[in-house]
């Protein structure tokens, strides 16, 4: 029985811990085949959720913000292709609408003023940026997170384009090694500091570790950019943090490094401590030894933390957002932007994640699917990477390959 009891407290990290040797099996390359959605498919939540297509028509729409009157603003940005990444992407059939289209560089905003599903005003609310990704309201300024800056914006209520200059109030890192290029902003409940996600320059440090100074980190800030510092290392992607509600709990959704096998690396979702540091590139799911990366300073494997929960290696877990609406409660959902390297392929859905005390208490549950079509082949319908949830409760995803906006409403 006492062992039994002390199965039952072992944290949801089992499967991290039985990982299998790097290079057990052969890393692939395995790009899917996005074919788009026909004309009456839509992605599939449970029952008593209804899924509607929201907005199309957009280019790579990645991010998604709520703004205190409704309105949604979608940053709209891509990764920078050369023309060789261009053609070979192509070849291999990584390809589907805009995929590899230039970045827009912009934000777009969506207003549903009489809450019909249809947004009747769409304008573009700033443009001229470098590769967007995160927006934050604090008071009357919007701050945007570009690739390589965080820049703040005048607001007014109601407005629908922003055209005042704005203020560049701390530089990022980013350059020619920028493999994980997305930038994301959290504020502290009492808006005096800032958090910004910022993913490793390439995967597992082969370009040098001097590339990656306050890379593969979360970072701290004062509101005005000042007193720049370390909040938690060593954490390779963490694209999206938010905060458990009710808590100063953060939370990260994190991609883990590539080519070690076709299960290896498996993504995950933790809290993150300050000054916590969390393997990168060292070693991963504690002191798993990356074979390929030189030996580490002494004494800093084995401070590296043990992540609370694994997610399907390659999935590319991107979104997360806290639900409290009466359906799914206590939890997360998370979206999985789809493997690149697996055969056959994961990922491509959106995900749930139950909680209790504070911590993830099973592993994920299918929420929104129907983006694979075949995944042995790898032929996907769409990709999705944004997700927030309204005041309303509603929850809005983007798919980015796709240009659309969806919404799941509960019936």
């Amino acid at each position: 029985m006492r062992k039994l009891l002390l199965l039952l407290c072992l944290p949801l990290v089992n499967y991290a811990q039985q990982l299998p040797p790097p290079h057990a099996t052969k890393s692939v390359t395995k790009y899917s085949k996005v074919k788009g959605w026909g004309d009456n498919e839509k992605p599939v939540a449970p029952a008593g959720f209804t899924v509607s297509l929201f907005a199309a028509g957009l280019q790579n729409p990645r991010w998604i913000y709520e703004l205190p009157n409704g309105d949604l603003l979608i940053a709209e940005s891509n990764s920078h292709f050369g023309f060789f990444k261009k053609i070979g992407a192509a070849i291999i059939g990584a390809t589907h609408s805009n995929s590899v289209k230039k970045s827009a560089n912009r934000i777009t905003l969506l207003r549903d003023a009489d809450n019909d599903g249809v947004p009747e005003t769409r304008t573009t609310f700033l443009s001229g940026l470098h590769q967007p990704f995160g927006m934050l309201l604090i008071g009357d300024q919007l701050y945007v997170a570009n690739t390589d800056a965080i820049w703040r914006f005048p607001y007014k209520e109601g407005a629908t384009a922003i055209t005042a200059r704005g203020i560049k109030i701390a530089d990022l890192p980013a350059g020619k090694v920028n493999r994980h290029w997305t930038r994301n902003l959290l504020v502290n409940p009492s808006h005096t500091k800032l958090y910004v996600s910022v993913g490793s320059g390439d995967d597992h440090g082969e370009k040098g570790i001097e590339k990656e100074q306050l890379r593969a980190a979360i970072l701290e800030m004062n509101v005005d950019g000042s007193g720049l510092q370390l909040y938690a290392s060593g954490i390779r992607n963490p694209v999206t943090i938010a905060w458990a509600p009710g808590t100063d709990d953060m939370w990260a959704i994190v991609n883990e490094r590539d080519e070690l096998g076709n299960d290896l690396v498996p993504d995950y979702f933790t809290h993150v401590q300050r000054g916590g540091f969390y393997g990168w590139p060292y070693s991963y799911f504690g002191q798993h030894i990356d074979p390929r990366v030189p030996a580490a300073p002494p004494g800093l494997v084995e401070k590296a933390i043990v992540p609370d929960l694994a997610l399907p290696a390659h999935s590319a877990n991107l979104g997360v957002v806290f639900y409290t609406g009466d359906k799914y409660r206590h939890g997360a959902f998370i979206t999985q932007h789809g493997s690149w390297n697996r055969k056959p392929v994961s990922g491509y859905k959106v995900i749930f994640i139950p909680f209790k005390n504070g911590k993830p208490s099973g592993p994920g549950e299918d929420f929104l699917t129907g983006f694979v079509k075949d995944s042995v082949a790898g032929t996907v319908r769409g990709r999705p990477v944004g997700i927030t949830v309204s005041r309303k409760g509603d929850l809005f995803v983007t798919d980015d390959k796709e240009n659309r906006v969806w919404k799941v409403k509960a019936d």
